[in-house]
Formats: structure tokens, C-alpha cells, sequence
């Protein structure tokens, strides 16, 4: 599960690299046991400070003690249609997944040893100096209405003595719905990349698994879609030739693919314009009243910005005489049709920059709701939201949503507060009038708002070991 690039990451960020000492990867060691260990703790319940939603007295709390303190990703994720709530462990015979029930923590099943390639030199980070570290992770995927727990890690496969290896990152796939122990991977999967520590990305959001490597922060030149059914790869290491329009564009330079789909990829130009190859291209899905193409060299309008539950979000240039600045539109479209849903102008920069997509994609676990930062819609009744700034409200970024519309957030200071004191607010999207509610500063906004009728909530227990906490809904 990555953090860091997200709204909601950057709060459990904070909390998870507050009060740890060092960053010299040495929990990485010290924390592999002899044999994967039961996570789930026995004592009291932690003291959470949650939102009203959830009951700070009704659930249950696990501990991964071999996470690294410079790292970027925390091995848990949920896979929801499940209630299963999934997480590694690392041990001296090798990586395990212990899948647990969502609403009682009971163990659903844990998988055998699993041994992922050999780590570069270099990987386990160092907080001290700035530079994040590279573990294996997990995530989950549905895929054709079945639903999979990944163990995922990048290195070399086959080194020895004798032998430099092979990059790769290797997916280990299981079932969701696995039971008992000493679970075996369906199977296997390796790509071959070629890239830094640090560098590689596991992505889900479309469908199909994503994994995409050689770039930096939000944008990655080259991937490759996995089918975790068959084990099947389809390389894309030349993006700028996948769209035919982009034979007509000025220029075509940091293309990318940026999620994969049943149909093909998400093609993404650099300069404007995206779209499925063969499938459909944003200029035919283009919002009335906009123009083709935007700027001083005529490049496509239409920057996709992020995608989420099988939607992307769109900013779109309104045009503007030479040197005026107008309000971007944002819209959400069907990854797989490119089908309008909603749209609204809303005063949150879209720039052709790394820099630009500062917030993930966030949704609520029934689709309904959909946000990135303050750019929010509600596509039930196909409206969107905007939450920027007004020149006396301040801005707020979603970072979690409830399937009733209940939303969490930071209250963004134009000052140089720190991100660690954030202001949280609570949001009700369903109301037509009235201001957001503030909760306070901390306030744990949770990673995951609904897995089986509870919250997940991340954080670092005074042994500086990450603890993994689920709240009941009340």
C-alpha cells in the first residue's frame, strides 16, 4: 500500500515516521522472526482519536515489527467484497501474507513462505539523509469479478555467487477468499524492468495490474500489464508511438501508460490528450463548449489526471486570451468507454507537471463518490463539488470518503504549517448548504473508510513498529 503520494498518505505518513529513531533499515533484520508470528495484539485496544463514525472501543489492532522506518509503502491492504484485510510479515525463512477477517480479525488463512528476488544494494533507505527505502508490498485487484491478494517486490532474480541476476519485480497472486495455512501462490509472475530502487509502481485501479517503472513521482515511461488469471504480460515500452494522434501533435514527448484495463491500456500524451488505443480518444469525449486543442503549439486539451473504481479524472483548459488565467473544468469519464459522467469548473490548477498531481485519487467504496484533493463529484447525481479555496474559506483535500457521503480531509494552510498538524474536517457531500466540520488536528483520518462494516486506520505504536488498527462503524 503506498502512502506518500496521496492526501490521506501524507497524514498517515507523518504519524507512521513520527518518533522513530534512525534510518538505518535495521528493523528490517530485527524483525524477521523465525517463522511468520500471529499479529494481531491481545492487550487493550489503542487509544485512537477516530472520526464520530467510527467507535474507538469496537475492534481490533495487529503490529508488523520489520518495517523499516524510510519507506514509503506499508504492506497492508484490503480486499473489500471479501472483508478481508491483507499484510506481510517478514521472517528469516522468508515473507508471509496473513489474511484476516475485516470486522473481527480473525485469521482467514496465512500463506507459506514466500521468497521475492534479492534486494539491490542500497534498497532499506535512509530517513536521515531523505532517501526512502524499497520493500516488498502487497495490494489487491479484481479482476473478471474475482479478487486477488498480491505480494509484490522489485530486485534480482537469481543472483548468486555465480551470477549477476535478472531485475524484475515478481508478483506472487493469491485468492482472496484463500483459507487455511501455508497457503500456496496460484502462481508467479515476473516482469523484467530495468530501473532504480524506488522507481517501480504496482497499480490496480483498472482492472488489470499496472506495473510501471524508469520514471519519477507520478509519471513512468515504460509498463507492462499482468493478467493475474493466466499470468499473462503485455510490455509497453514504447508509449509515444500506442496513440495514432499522436502522429498529429506537435509534440509527443512523456507519454505514458497509466492504468491498465480489459481493453487495452490508458494512454496518457505529456503534452494533452489521452485515450484506449483502438477504443476510443479524449477529443471524441471532449465536454461541450471546449476546444479541440489548447496553448501556443496547438496541443490536445485534456489532461488525464488520475484514475480511481474504473473512472478518470480529466482537467481541461477553458481557454483565456494570452496571459489571463481562466478556472480549469475537471470531468469524470468511464476508463473503458471514455463516457462523460460529470463536470464543473473548479480553481485547482491542472499543470503538466510531476509537481501537478500532488493528491491520488480517491473514491468512496461504492463508486459513488469520487475526489482528488478539493475537485470532488458526486456521480449518482452527476455534479461535481469544489472544495478550493475562495479568498476566505481555505482550501480542503479529501483524503477518505464514506459510501454515505460522510468525507475527511485536510484543511490546507497557505503557511508553512506543518503536515503533521494538519487540521482535519469532516465533510457532508450529501448536503446542499453548510460548512465542513472540524475535528481537529489528531484526528486519524482512516485509509480505508468501509471493509466489512469497519475503518482501517494506520499508525506507529510506541515501539515504533507499525500498528495496523480497524475501528467498527457505529
Amino acid at each position: 500500500m503506498r502512502l506518500a503520494a496521496s492526501v490521506g498518505g501524507v497524514f498517515v505518513a507523518a504519524t507512521l515516521l513520527a518518533g522513530c529513531s534512525g534510518g538505518s533499515g535495521d528493523h528490517l533484520d530485527q524483525g524477521r522472526n523465525p517463522g511468520t508470528q500471529p499479529s494481531q495484539e491481545t492487550k487493550p485496544l489503542a487509544k485512537l482519536d477516530v472520526p464520530p463514525a467510527y467507535d474507538p472501543a469496537k475492534g481490533w489492532d495487529a503490529v508488523l515489527n520489520w518495517v523499516p522506518d524510510a519507506v514509503r509503502t506499508i504492506p497492508v491492504t484490503a480486499a473489500p467484497h471479501s472483508g478481508v484485510i491483507a499484510m506481510l510479515h517478514g521472517g528469516s525463512q522468508g515473507y508471509s501474507v496473513e489474511a484476516k477477517a475485516a470486522d473481527t480479525g480473525k485469521d482467514l488463512w496465512i500463506s507459506a513462505p514466500w521468497n521475492p528476488p534479492t534486494p539491490f544494494d542500497g534498497a532499506e533507505g535512509d530517513a536521515e539523509s531523505g532517501v526512502w527505502g524499497e520493500i516488498p508490498d502487497v495490494t489487491a485487484v479484481e479482476q473478471d469479478g474475482r479478487e486477488y491478494v498480491l505480494a509484490y517486490a522489485h530486485g534480482l532474480r537469481g543472483k548468486d555467487s555465480l551470477h549477476e541476476g535478472a531485475e524484475v519485480v515478481r508478483l506472487a497472486v493469491y485468492a482472496a477468499d484463500a483459507s487455511g495455512t501455508s497457503v500456496k501462490p496460484l502462481r508467479e509472475i515476473d516482469v523484467p524492468v530495468t530501473t532504480d530502487p524506488g522507481d517501480v509502481r504496482v497499480r490496480t485501479t483498472g482492472g488489470r495490474v499496472l506495473v510501471a517503472w524508469g520514471g519519477s513521482k507520478t509519471h513512468f515511461p515504460l509498463a507492462a500489464a499482468v493478467d493475474v488469471a493466466t499470468g499473462k504480460v503485455d510490455m509497453y515500452k514504447k508509449p509515444n508511438g500506442m496513440l495514432s494522434q499522436c502522429r498529429s501533435a506537435v509534440a509527443c514527448s512523456s507519454t505514458r501508460v497509466m492504468a491498465a484495463t480489459p481493453d487495452g491500456p490508458l494512454v496518457v500524451m505529456g503534452t494533452g490528450g489521452f485515450g484506449i488505443p483502438g477504443r476510443w480518444f479524449s477529443d471524441d469525449v471532449r465536454p461541450r463548449g471546449l476546444k479541440a486543442t489548447t496553448g501556443l503549439v496547438g496541443s490536445w486539451n485534456g489532461d488525464a489526471y488520475g484514475v480511481a473504481d474504473g473512472k478518470v479524472l480529466v482537467g481541461w483548459s477553458t481557454g483565456g486570451t494570452f496571459g489571463a488565467w481562466n478556472d480549469p473544468l475537471w470531468s469524470v469519464h468511464d476508463l473503458r468507454t471514455g463516457r462523460l459522467r460529470a463536470s464543473m469548473t473548479c480553481a485547482s490548477d491542472v499543470v503538466e507537471s510531476d509537481e501537478a498531481h500532488v493528491y491520488s485519487m480517491v473514491a468512496s467504496p461504492d463508486g459513488r463518490y469520487v475526489a482528488a484533493g478539493p475537485v470532488v463529484f458526486d456521480l449518482k447525481l452527476g455534479k461535481g463539488i469544489c472544495l478550493a479555496g475562495d479568498g476566505n474559506r481555505k482550501t480542503i483535500a479529501l483524503a477518505a470518503i464514506r459510501d454515505d457521503g460522510t468525507a475527511y480531509g485536510a484543511v490546507l494552510e497557505n503557511s508553512g504549517a506543518s503536515k503533521s498538524e494538519a487540521v482535519i474536517a469532516e465533510l457532508d457531500l450529501t448536503a446542499r448548504t453548510g460548512e465542513p466540520k472540524v475535528l481537529g488536528t489528531g484526528v486519524r483520518v482512516p485509509y480505508l473508510t468501509s471493509v466489512n462494516g469497519a475503518g482501517l486506520f494506520l499508525d506507529r505504536d510506541d515501539n515504533a513498529q507499525v500498528r495496523v488498527s480497524l475501528r467498527l462503524e457505529r
